[in-house]
């Protein structure tokens, strides 16, 4: 199936839902997902945003920017996942308890304002990745037309700069508690460490990073095609001025730059965090 046929699979989909709440993030594959759903349902879709420390501010202000320049209703969520006891633990199942905590608001949502569907924005490259949070997705039943249609990671991207919007290239861009290494409990303050320190490195010009987070110690992810400019004295000290009186005693910065969920390498070397068989 060409990407035209999948397009029009997509749109074909969505208007067979009837009427959907979308599980939106502001990343290009849910901000895609409501675009597309509001072109082939209108008012009949609504996105819907989970706020919480684990959403760093800038990228709150930039999903609602998004939403607002295409028209398309939004409602914010205040989820509670870092009050449950088991989010906090950080194992490998903590994507499991936040999912949950969004769908089963966006289920009462739905149900209170007569959506039928709850959708989120997984494709088919998803399938193949760690995702504890797609159970969650099965188990309240939410659809993802992405699948549905066929397309993958590179095919959504194309197709969000067919249409026209700004983020069809913007960097993926995982939760906060994402950085915090499994087994360290998620707090507020240990997000927030991660939350300066990214926004530290942005303000240096690096687009694409990750700030790990080991306790003492930072572990920087930079794109590899900046690590160059990063492995300068004066750029690294201008990284450990910024970073340092966060409440990090070691900055250190990892020679194979930005992997998207380097986190899980620990889940093959630790047994005490893998995930339930």
């Amino acid at each position: 199936m060409d990407l035209a046929a999948k397009s029009a699979k997509l749109h074909e989909t969505l208007q067979q839902l009837g009427s959907v709440l979308v599980a939106y993030s502001g990343g290009t594959d849910s901000a895609f997902l409501a675009y597309a759903a509001h072109q082939a349902l209108g008012d009949n879709m609504q996105a819907v945003i989970a706020d919480s420390a684990s959403l760093p501010r800038a990228e709150l202000a930039a999903a609602l920017a998004f939403a607002a320049d295409h028209n398309i209703p939004i409602q914010i969520l205040r989820t509670n996942e870092l009050e449950n006891p088991d989010y906090q633990r950080n194992d490998a199942h903590r994507c499991f308890h936040c999912k949950d905590e969004l769908f089963q608001q966006m289920e009462q949502t739905r149900t209170a304002r007569n959506f039928d569907h709850i959708a989120y924005g997984m494709n088919l490259d998803d399938r193949a990745d760690f995702r504890p949070g797609q159970q969650a997705a099965v188990q309240h039943h939410a659809v993802a037309p992405l699948v549905t249609a066929g397309l993958t990671k590179q095919e959504i991207r194309t197709l969000a700069q067919q249409a026209g919007l700004t983020l069809w290239d913007k960097p993926a861009s995982a939760c906060l508690s994402s950085r915090i290494e499994y087994g360290r409990p998620v707090t507020r303050e240990n997000l927030s460490q991660v939350e300066q320190a990214e926004d530290a490195l942005h303000a240096l010009g690096f687009p694409q990073v990750r700030v790990r987070h080991h306790g003492d110690l930072a572990r920087i992810e930079i794109a590899r095609d900046d690590l160059a400019r990063a492995l300068t004295l004066p750029t690294l000290e201008a990284i450990t001025a910024a970073i340092k009186p966060l409440g990090f005693l070691y900055i250190t910065l990892d020679t194979e730059g930005y992997r998207s969920g380097s986190m899980n390498d620990t889940l093959l070397a630790t047994t005490s965090i893998l995930p339930a068989r």
